[in-house]
């Protein structure tokens, strides 16, 4: 037998009230007072479930960018290479949207990453050119020192063009997001391009052209980006992480283990190098997907994947072959793109939309809410309806130094 005062509380009578009508179908009987409290009970009820739905909608997703430098559209094992085994972003592709024909909008390195940081063409950032000009340059004077005083203030001059438009973290930051530069980044510190935490400190007298300290990441360390999630997990900070290294990019000097892996498969020592490289950067990308895992960050991060420009290795010696970057062939200009939201987005391997690096900020900031700038393209890579309507992909070829 039920004690009584189990009955005290009129949520346990109602209920108790229910299981009576479904087992002897006798209607439920509630007084007046009953009735009206249980009313007020249940009015609460909703609103705390309706709060805690709205809370959680209200949290911020994470949002990873991942970078490969310099390698080509093919070279991964889930786009179909006969040798390269990259088991960490096929992974990735498999649980993503992945589109295999995605492209930048040119294939030269320092526009094409301002173009993914910004949504914009090179020629709205400005930035159109690895390299600004210097004195006696075309009547052809041997280059000069890249750190003598005239070469560092003409650079400079020319990264005040990214100062001059609104790039992915200065969004973010409104939202109450930290943001963390590692890798490969060419616009000097990273304040610049709106980071609130970064390791490109840009001292062009030390090595700073595309990246100093930050460098690093990947190929030594992966450290910093440990130290940053460990610290936005702390103090329940969404974040942006800009993870860029310098991989596959020559030198071309992968860990002896993978090396000894690959000239087994070919008798080209630089391709035997390069596609050891590929791995090698496949391994850094799971051991950082992991670690977003590893604190319970996984369902609620977005991960973007794509490659800043193409690369055809020479199988004869180091460097690239012809209709490789900087061309505007595919060799130069196209790229697997992912994009991996688990909590709101289903996996598909997409082989015929075509899709551009210009997409990943207008995508990014529908995800949380913001209406980018009227300049910017506006494809939104969620939006179905929208992908379906491009025909064609416009780029821009550019020389490396303006």
């Amino acid at each position: 037998m039920l004690k009584r005062d189990l009955f005290d509380s009129l949520e346990i009578r109602f209920l108790a009230a229910i299981v009576v009508r479904n087992h002897f179908g006798l209607p439920i009987l509630l007084s007046q007072k009953d009735f009206a409290a249980l009313k007020n009970t249940l009015l609460v009820f909703f609103v705390l479930c309706f709060s805690s739905l709205a809370y959680a909608d209200l949290q911020r997703p994470n949002i990873v960018l991942i970078i490969s430098d310099d390698q080509a559209w093919g070279d991964y094992s889930f786009m179909g290479h006969e040798a390269i085994q990259t088991p960490h972003l096929d992974r990735l592709a498999r649980e993503s949207l992945t589109f295999t024909r995605g492209y930048v909008p040119t294939s030269l390195c320092h526009p094409s990453l301002s173009s993914i940081i910004s949504g914009l063409y090179p020629h709205q950032h400005g930035i159109v050119g690895n390299d600004p000009p210097w004195d006696g340059m075309k009547s052809g004077k041997p280059k000069p020192n890249r750190r003598i005083p005239p070469y560092l203030d003409t650079r400079k001059t020319y990264l005040n063009h990214l100062d001059a438009v609104t790039a992915l973290p200065n969004y973010l930051s409104k939202l109450g997001y930290r943001s963390m530069q590692t890798g490969k980044w060419w616009e000097g510190n990273f304040q610049r391009g709106g980071f609130s935490d970064g390791m490109t400190i840009g001292d062009f007298t030390k090595d700073g052209r595309h990246g100093d300290a930050g460098l690093k990441i990947g190929r030594d360390t992966m450290e910093p980006i440990e130290d940053f999630l460990d610290s936005c997990t702390k103090d329940h900070s969404p974040y942006l992480l800009w993870y860029a290294p310098l991989l596959p990019h020559e030198p071309h000097n992968p860990p002896q283990r993978l090396l000894d892996k690959y000239k087994n498969k070919t008798d080209s020592l630089p391709m035997a190098k390069y596609w050891a490289m590929c791995e090698w950067f496949d391994e850094t990308c799971g051991d950082f997907v992991q670690s977003i895992g590893d604190r319970g960050d996984a369902e609620n991060t977005i991960i973007v994947y794509i490659t800043d420009i193409g690369w055809i290795n020479n199988r004869n010696k180091s460097g690239y072959a012809p209709r490789s970057k900087p061309s505007p062939n595919e060799g130069g200009g196209r790229t697997p793109m992912m994009i991996k939201w688990p909590k709101r987005m289903s996996p598909k391997f997409d082989q015929s939309t075509l899709v551009s690096s210009i997409d990943i900020v207008p995508t990014l900031l529908a995800t949380v809410g913001v209406n980018p700038d009227p300049n910017l393209p506006r494809i939104n890579l969620l939006d179905e309806k929208a992908t379906q309507s491009r025909h064609r992909i416009y780029g821009e070829i550019l020389d490396h130094d303006i």
